[in-house]
């Protein structure tokens, strides 16, 4: 779905929810009603209509922001490739179209969290059931402006949409400096944790979910003034170390894991989009389409080879070595797969590279072999006999492989274009990282509760890692990019630091290896072909594209534009149009 609309048809679409739009079942978040004569006045009249209402709010509202995630989030900041996307080189403008949907999408959600959230209030059900209802739609709520706050910057506070459409004032409103909205985000999660409860049906939001996120929007909300707030950060770790000690969840033991679709709701999982394969088609996980390699599967309509994990990421995984920066970049070492160390069980689960085989791929053909599809057409039918990724690696997290996978694993057909793999946008260990960056930032980084949170992420990642004894930034900084890479949040990583730090980031975004890797699938078809090894291939060496400029990062590459078409009907929203202050407390109440 394509929300090429003005913000005002946007904020309208929160107040034309109906019953066929909505899920119904609190289970599997997979049913959907038959009857299509309902309303937000006569729909929400028992316990499993409230739960229909919300569940809705878990994946079609978000459908296009997850169509350009990966892009802001990855390809922003330098851990995917993606040919000439204005996001590899930061010239996104306000008519770029993922930025446009995305930007709709999030609008949206807000508006049906705000229109399900006041249905809720006088529905005919226990009070048990809309307590929780209710607080799911705050947590979503507070969730998109996050989204909204760390992409764009300063933006409009719409507490109620249906008032805002009634005040005919919609064009006229004015950004929201970035404190107070995220004193905004704030009140609405702290409303939900009073509504939520401790725990719930498997992938839905409890209490401690919302508080998971709340200890992140801490972390991000101490840099906005351009200095650290240690007030800010000891909530962000205070709230952290709740969730870690009080909330009965646990990482999942292998990290590969998290990512597959029977551990769709898994303990690790706080915060997640739950897709379905329906006949409505906003609801369905579209990323293995963005994403896999031609012939991934059966449904067709997979184009994501010719992107993937870049260089860079590479490197930091340690499967290349890269000396010097620009165009004096030069490859110096890639191990042979007969050599490689592959000691972070993070790199196979997010980037295939020669020599890499899965179980849980292919599982009908014996299991998931990367150079035999690429090379072999007996094995593969559309193998192409050409490499697609252009860093010599391809995407794996968000792929669930082909039908008897997808059947496998979530026990329903997989479709065109249509997955009902989750998408996991807060898990466990982002909050035990939280807690970890907090402290340190706090001068408290060799407090055992400290290590203890980096160490648990850090050692399931790699199983022979001695345990850390002290912490500094970089460390945390560097766990972060490894354990989400490919998971569309790095990006708002960078946002964070560059609050308060943003020469370093510029800096480094500079000095990243963004570019393609020559020569690959020559290195790749002899080792398949012959078992050699050689970076001086027939084709020519091995070697990185240092041709391309260093993008041109600035202070400014922090904040994107407003689309376009908004900024023609509303002018305040225009870049360098001023932001106005709200005392938020004395302003909004829920």
């Amino acid at each position: 779905m394509n929300f090429n609309i003005s913000l005002k048809n946007v904020l309208g679409i929160g107040a034309l929810i109906t019953a066929s739009f909505l899920t119904t079942s609190c289970e599997d978040f997979l049913d959907r009603p038959t009857e299509d004569n309902y309303n937000t006045e006569n729909f929400y009249g028992s316990d499993k209509a409230c739960i229909a209402g919300v569940n809705y709010l878990y994946n079609s509202p978000w459908y296009d922001f997850q169509r350009g995630f990966i892009k802001v989030g990855e390809v922003f900041s330098g851990n995917m490739y993606w040919g000439n996307s204005p996001y590899l080189n930061f010239s996104v403008n306000g008519t770029d179209q993922d930025l446009v949907n995305m930007s709709y999408s999030l609008w949206a959600e807000i508006g049906h969290c705000s229109t399900v959230y006041e249905s809720l209030k006088g529905a005919s059900a226990s009070q048990e059931v809309k307590n929780q209802c209710m607080g799911e739609c705050l947590t979503w709520k507070a969730m998109a402006y996050f989204y909204l706050v760390r992409t764009f910057g300063d933006v409009p506070i719409i507490h109620d949409n249906s008032a805002m459409l009634a005040s005919g004032k919609y064009n006229e409103l004015s950004k929201v400096e970035k404190a107070d909205v995220y004193e905004y985000i704030i009140l609405t999660l702290e409303k939900a944790m009073e509504l939520l409860p401790k725990s719930s049906d498997p992938g839905r939001i409890d209490y401690y979910c919302a508080e998971g996120l709340l200890s992140k929007v801490y972390l991000t909300k101490a840099g906005v003034s351009g200095s650290l707030n240690n007030e800010d950060l000891q909530k962000a770790a205070d709230y952290a170390k709740d969730v870690i000690d009080n909330s009965g969840r646990k990482l999942m033991d292998n990290y590969e894991d998290i990512f597959r679709g029977s551990n769709n709701t898994c303990p690790e999982s706080l915060i997640a989009w739950r897709w379905t394969v329906g006949a409505h088609w906003t609801s369905q996980n579209t990323l293995q389409s963005d994403l896999a390699i031609e012939g991934m599967c059966e449904v067709g309509s997979v184009w994501g080879g010719w992107g993937g994990p870049s260089t860079d990421l590479m490197e930091a995984f340690g499967v290349i070595k890269i000396d010097g920066t620009g165009k004096d970049s030069r490859l110096v070492e890639w191990q042979s797969p007969a050599s490689r160390a592959d000691i972070d069980t993070r790199r196979k689960a997010t980037m295939m590279i020669a020599g890499d085989k899965y179980a849980y791929f292919w599982r009908d053909k014996g299991g998931f072999d990367y150079l035999k599809f690429i090379y072999d057409k007996s094995y593969n039918a559309s193998a192409t006999d050409q490499l697609e990724g252009p860093c010599g690696s391809n995407n794996v997290k968000h792929l669930y492989g082909d039908a008897a996978d997808h059947q496998a694993e979530m026990g329903i057909a997989d479709g065109r274009m249509a997955s009902a793999l989750a998408t996991h946008l807060l898990r466990l260990s982002d909050v035990y990282l939280i807690h970890a960056e907090a402290m340190t930032l706090l001068g408290r980084g060799s407090e055992q509760s400290a290590l203890d949170a980096f160490n648990a992420v850090h050692q399931r990642a790699i199983p022979t890692a001695v345990a850390v004894t002290s912490l500094n930034f970089d460390m945390i900084w560097k766990e972060r990019r490894l354990e989400f890479a490919g998971e569309g949040d790095r990006w708002y990583d960078y946002v964070r630091r560059a609050y308060y730090d943003v020469n370093s980031c510029i800096a480094e975004l500079k000095a990243q290896h963004r570019n393609r890797l020559w020569n690959c699938d020559p290195l790749y078809k002899a080792y398949y072909k012959s078992g050699t090894w050689n970076l001086t291939t027939t084709d020519g060496q091995v070697e990185y594209d240092y041709d391309t400029e260093v993008p041109n990062v600035t202070a400014n590459s922090f904040t994107l534009p407003f689309p376009s078409e908004d900024v023609a009907l509303n002018p305040n929203l225009a870049t360098g149009s001023p932001s106005v202050h709200v005392d938020i407390r004395a302003t909004y109440s829920y």
